[in-house]
């Protein structure tokens, strides 16, 4: 979403990335559509998870390390750059930062999607942690530091996550900082659609649809519980009006594909509303995704209890000018954002009211919810535009710094 602006703020960027072929999650060629033909991409090996899936080792992050070392230990020598942009969820690449540092002299910025380590699930009991927590976080707690400390600038989805990293590492606590969230980028949705015969349809056309897509977890039981309370009320008052709705709960596992555990589901047992929940753990690819959303009824954006936890790929739901009925823990920076767009049904989990819940559910079905226009003034401030411009003030404070 970044790569269409950098050059209008001063900054060429080169790529390194995985090549695809050494990935088992959902690939989307149509992603390439968007991405500037003056782009140079680099694309790096990693070893097969064939063979590290014996040893327990099945993480693209730890198996492509020693690519992404070579490789670009090849570009520095090779020409010059300003700057390293770690730009991903695969944390591990990043101790390579310090590395890179000490060797070619290069400052780094790291971009904070999700926390790292974290001890959010110390205290969960084992069915509720991730799949070989106890490894990763060991590994989290021994790799953070090596980048972390070493790092010139941090980017992050949450002020929250800058704010922990600098109290537990006090020796950053005077690099620059900026709070960037994934930005608005409207090409896409004319992607998705110019492309939708790409694409399986997941929705039942006979229902009334309100869906999210995305990860699902425990930790979100707290936001979406009032909805499947509120729900069940209202079919018990009117069944005959509620039953068209159906919730649609799609991508809520990390796992490959047929892989993965069920989290919203059971929920929608305990209420005893699962005839009219459907979820889908295997996930979807982003333009599949941006294409579902268009295709709804309604979006339903549920948050995590973390109250660190952002929801910070919200913009697409709000491209599509879909109703949205969004539930948050009240510490979540995303309910300000959310309401600057101009959405009338956000809430935060502990005080959201069973009556307005009926009165979004009654208004979709009488068709009174319709597409909308969200405020003007937030859709520029959160576009994909202003977010880069924001980063490239970051990239310039860093090297301006050291020159």
């Amino acid at each position: 979403m970044s790569l269409p602006y950098f050059e209008n703020h001063g900054w060429q960027a080169e790529v390194v990335t995985i090549d695809p072929k050494y990935s088992d999650l959902a690939q989307d060629e149509l992603l390439l559509q968007s991405v500037p033909q003056s782009i140079k991409t680099h694309y790096v090996k990693a070893l097969s998870k064939s063979f590290t899936s014996k040893v327990g080792l099945g993480s693209i992050a730890l198996r492509s390390l020693w690519y992404y070392r070579q490789k670009v230990n090849s570009l520095l020598k090779q020409q010059q750059f300003d700057l390293i942009y770690f730009s991903t969820t695969q944390f591990p690449v990043c101790i390579l930062g310090a590395y890179w540092k000490k060797r070619f002299g290069i400052p780094y910025v790291i971009d904070m999607q999700d926390p790292w380590h974290s001890d959010y699930y110390m205290n969960k009991p084992k069915s509720q942690r991730p799949p070989k927590y106890w490894f990763a976080y060991r590994l989290n707690k021994y790799l953070e530091p090596i980048a972390i400390k070493n790092a010139d600038g941090l980017i992050s989805v949450s002020s929250g996550y800058i704010s922990q990293l600098k109290s537990r590492y006090p020796v950053i606590k005077n690099i620059p900082d900026a709070v960037i969230t994934f930005g608005a980028f409207e090409p896409d949705m004319l992607i998705a659609q110019n492309n939708r015969q790409q694409f399986s349809a997941l929705l039942n056309k006979e229902s009334i649809n309100i869906v999210y897509v995305g990860r699902g977890g425990r930790d979100m039981h707290r936001a979406i519980s009032p909805v499947f309370e509120a729900f069940k009320a209202a079919l018990e008052t009117d069944f005959e009006k509620h039953s068209t709705i159906k919730f649609y709960f799609i991508g809520t596992s990390y796992a490959p594909a047929g892989q993965g555990t069920a989290t919203i589901l059971p929920l929608a047992q305990q209420f005893g509303i699962e005839n009219y929940v459907v979820e889908v753990t295997d996930r979807i690819s982003y333009y599949h995704t941006l294409l579902t959303l268009q295709q709804a009824d309604a979006l339903f954006i549920p948050g995590s209890d973390d109250p660190q936890y952002t929801a910070s790929k919200i913009f697409p739901y709000l491209l599509t000018g879909k109703p949205v009925l969004a539930v948050f823990n009240k510490a979540s920076s995303a309910i300000g954002i959310v309401e600057e767009y101009g959405v009338q049904d956000v809430y935060n989990y502990d005080e959201v009211s069973p009556t307005r819940l009926f009165t979004f559910f009654d208004q979709l079905i009488s068709k009174q919810l319709h597409d909308i226009s969200y405020n003007a003034d937030a859709v520029k401030k959160y576009s994909a535009i202003e977010m880069t411009r924001a980063q490239c003030r970051l990239f310039d404070k860093i090297v301006n710094a050291g020159s």
